[in-house]
């Protein structure tokens, strides 16, 4: 290979992986680290990189998409650059176990995708066992909704996830009662029939020795819990606590609640109605599926670190093998409107988990996010034990990395302005539809058709490029032929536009959704091509950006705005 294509190559390969501008510094070093023996002659290699870099950046980034297709080498490089596997995982001793166990009351977010990802990828990683569980023990504060069962389902399929067990909490109400009836035989548990006004006033003062139902033997307990069970207490008048260390530091972690009553009939479980009264904690049900389904690793945010050591003492009592908990710190999303009472509240007025606003997996998904970019980014951070941030630039920046070698390109202008084509003949423009695929479409024009332009591209006087087709200049309602050849734009420095065909013009809406705003409509024209696109698709608007068909009606088309 000749110095100036290995040079060519490399100003590629830097202007690709940076939006189309190509720097001299680093592709410089490329070659050197190709070539050592040229250092010799430096200068020459810095003279001759200018000269391909001048050439290479006035090349459009399609253009330059399609050419590094030459050179597998670098595509290969790519990828193994790309690409970011995760940590070995600690204590793996046989099946490598995990588990993801959502809270069904709402939609999956980015956030607690975090945790189901990881879990997924380790599980897979060590050739384990994947299991979904749903934590719906609380049917009063942090009340399931029913259809958001299958709303988390729905999202961990479109991730890709799949799992070799799925069972919901409140299915295993039995379970959690002879776990505590074993506890209560032992003396490591009592119920407590006493307010919780009077049992925070002993602990606060230290004074847990002398409080009563602390005390009470086992056969006291078990004829309490079993009035508990038969329901002769109303919800709030008796609880089960677990004994652990009365001068802990932290309060929340004293003598916690294990199981509590709560009236069904005035707050019914989505599954189970008001057949149960008496459900367990969260701590509990975690602590007992955990060891009864055999999960050896746990992955969570540090902020469940209180409740691991609150969930150390059920195995502790019960001489079970506690599983190697995996820590990491809270993921902080910029530009998302991340509250859960916000969601949760546009949820309640009208608005569906997939609006396009939201951070919820289905918004994303509508938006044009696609599934790869969600676990890319979640694999990127990994376990960081400090906390981490991403914004939606660093989503966009991976999104667009992914869908630029396979979304298809098409020409579409906003609020479009016709324009009368004054050129001497008959014309077909070659337009790239997939660069790296080398996949064209023609489009045909006469002379005295109309086309649109976008309003912001039209200025009176102005000589522009009609992308891939000619050059013109823009004069009154016409637009007069100036030259077909690039070289020549590129001589006389003219924009290169896009430009819609007026008798093949599709009418597009195009959605842009901001987290804290009402949705934006913005109205414009697509090519005929349009007409080729389904639902769900995701393409690129040339000089616009990435949008996802959202539908398709005898009126037009409606987009979702990805990115730029």
């Amino acid at each position: 290979m000749e110095l100036e294509e290995i040079v060519y190559k490399y100003a590629l390969w830097n202007a690709v992986r940076h939006n189309g501008q190509a720097q001299v510094g680093p592709v410089v070093s490329k070659v050197f680290a190709e070539k050592p023996e040229l250092k010799a002659n430096a200068k020459e290699v810095v003279k001759l990189a200018e000269k391909v870099v001048a050439k290479v950046n006035s090349m459009t980034l399609e253009q330059q998409t399609a050419e590094i297709q030459r050179y597998p080498d670098l595509l290969e490089e790519r990828k193994k650059e790309e690409k970011k596997t995760l940590s070995p995982l600690p204590n793996v001793k046989g099946t490598v176990v995990t588990r993801f166990a959502p809270n069904p009351d709402g939609p999956l977010h980015l956030g607690n995708a975090r945790a189901a990802v990881l879990s997924f990828e380790y599980a897979r990683m060590y050739n384990g066992k994947f299991i979904l569980r749903f934590d719906d023990t609380d049917p009063k504060v942090k009340k399931p909704i029913k259809e958001a069962y299958q709303w988390i389902r729905d999202d961990l399929r479109w991730l890709n996830i799949t799992w070799d067990l799925e069972f919901k909490a409140s299915e295993r109400l039995s379970a959690y009662y002879e776990v505590t009836k074993v506890m209560l035989e032992k003396g490591v548990a009592y119920v407590d029939t006493l307010s919780d006004s009077e049992f925070k006033a002993h602990r606060d003062a230290r004074k847990m020795a002398e409080y009563k139902p602390r005390s009470n033997p086992p056969e006291v307990n078990l004829e309490l819990w079993a009035r508990m069970l038969n329901g002769d207490f109303d919800e709030g008048k008796a609880v089960v606590r677990i004994k652990t260390n009365p001068e802990d530091p932290d309060p929340s972690k004293i003598d916690w609640v294990m199981l509590r009553i709560i009236d069904t009939r005035r707050n019914p479980h989505p599954i189970t109605g008001d057949r149960f009264r008496v459900w367990p904690t969260y701590n509990f049900a975690t602590a007992v599926d955990d060891h009864e389904f055999g999960i050896t690793h746990i992955l969570r945010a540090k902020e469940h670190m209180t409740n691991t050591e609150k969930q150390r003492w059920v195995y502790n009592y019960m001489g079970w093998e506690m599983p190697t908990v995996l820590e990491f710190g809270r993921l902080k999303l910029e530009g998302f409107m991340m509250s859960k009472s916000k969601i949760r509240g546009m949820l309640e007025t009208g608005s569906e988990r997939d609006d396009p606003r939201l951070p919820t997996l289905a918004g994303l998904r509508r938006r044009g996010i696609i599934p790869d970019t969600v676990r890319e980014i979640i694999i990127q951070v990994g376990l960081k034990v400090t906390d981490a941030t991403i914004s939606f630039d660093n989503i966009a920046s991976v999104n667009r990395k992914l869908l630029d070698p396979v979304a298809k390109r098409l020409m579409f202008v906003r609020d479009g302005v016709a324009f009368k084509l004054d050129i001497p003949q008959e014309m077909k423009a070659k337009v790239p539809l997939i660069p790296s695929k080398q996949e064209f479409r023609e489009i045909s024009v006469k002379p005295g058709d109309e086309i649109y332009l976008d309003r912001d591209d039209i200025e009176q006087g102005k000589i522009v490029r009609l992308m891939d087709l000619c050059n013109v200049k823009i004069e009154g309602d016409a637009l007069r032929f100036i030259s077909q050849d690039l070289e020549s734009a590129k001589r006389m420095g003219a924009d290169i536009i896009q430009w819609v065909k007026k008798s093949d013009s599709k009418p597009v809406i195009v959605i842009r959704a901001d987290p804290e705003k009402n949705l934006e409509e913005i109205k414009g024209y697509g090519e005929r091509y349009f007409e080729n696109l389904k639902a769900g698709d995701i393409v690129q608007l040339v000089r616009y950006g990435f949008a996802r068909v959202d539908s398709i009606s005898p009126s037009g088309i409606t987009m979702i705005f990805a990115h730029e």
